[in-house]
């Protein structure tokens, strides 16, 4: 199946499993991927957790033994949002080291959520309430240091009060759709549009509010207006401008059209 519908039926059939959804995710970079090699990567790391050591044999396992750890130096490199690069290279951003740690603990079960703090993200043990940020090493925080990071991360003063409603569960479709959006802004960062193009698409899978969906698509029709596909970007303009059942109202529908007939005058 194509990688971008492969992912739409992914997210439209319920909450994905995660790491069928972050594998989904990186066939898109790589349409030849081969899910089966890194689940039973998964399940190797799994195997190699000391039987009943609990959330301190996880982390040791991943971050200690296997050496996982957070990329400080290339933070921005697109490899550290696919999952398969993460577990074969060890090095990640936040959201997709947590990924491993999520999908190892389930198989140890050490259920583990994710936690979208405002600036960073980290993972919550159901058992304890401890947080761990993945990024640094598997290091367990207590309160004084989630507010701490969260300052540090964020810049906000003591004006600011930290609750514990900066510290938010995310359920799986939540991540899949930031390590979708950490892509596309790495992808237009380094203006790749062929694989910014797909990553859009991906997006737009997701059933979402019309605000959403209307810089989306003109994003999308600038992606395929830098491979000078330049008459299949004004087609996808139109046809959403044109659908009588999506919810836009007159005014996105007329910016949609502009942006169409912008597409287009690259032809003359």
């Amino acid at each position: 199946m194509d990688p971008v519908a492969r992912f739409g039926a992914l997210v439209g059939r319920g909450e994905p499993d995660l790491d069928v959804g972050a594998l989904a995710i990186a066939a898109g970079a790589h349409p030849g991927l081969d899910p089966d090699r890194w689940i039973a990567e998964l399940d190797r790391l799994a195997a190699a957790v000391p039987a009943d050591s609990g959330l301190s044999g996880l982390l040791e396992l991943l971050f200690e033994v296997e050496g996982f750890r957070g990329n400080t130096e290339d933070y921005y490199d697109p490899r550290n949002s696919l999952l398969p690069h993460v577990l074969k290279r060890r090095t990640g951003i936040p959201i997709t080291l947590a990924v491993v740690a999520i999908e190892v603990g389930r198989r140890v079960g050490v259920e583990l959520q994710g936690v979208g703090m405002p600036g960073h993200f980290l993972v919550r043990d159901t058992a304890s309430g401890a947080h761990v940020d993945v990024f640094a090493g598997g290091r367990l925080l207590d309160d004084t240091d989630c507010e701490q990071l969260f300052r540090a991360a964020t810049g906000a003063d003591r004006s600011v009060e930290f609750t514990t409603d900066l510290l938010p569960r995310v359920n799986n479709r939540q991540i899949l759709i930031r390590m979708l959006q950490n892509l596309r802004g790495v992808y237009a960062r380094r203006r790749r549009p062929v694989d910014l193009e797909w990553v859009l698409r991906m997006q737009l899978t997701v059933p979402g509010p019309a605000e959403t969906a209307v810089p989306l698509l003109t994003e999308l029709a600038g992606a395929l207006g830098e491979q000078a596909r330049w008459p299949e970007a004004a087609r996808i303009l139109r046809k959403a401008a044109e659908d009588p059942d999506a919810p836009l109202d007159a005014q996105q529908r007329d910016a949609l059209r502009d942006t169409a007939r912008s597409q287009l005058a690259n032809l003359n």
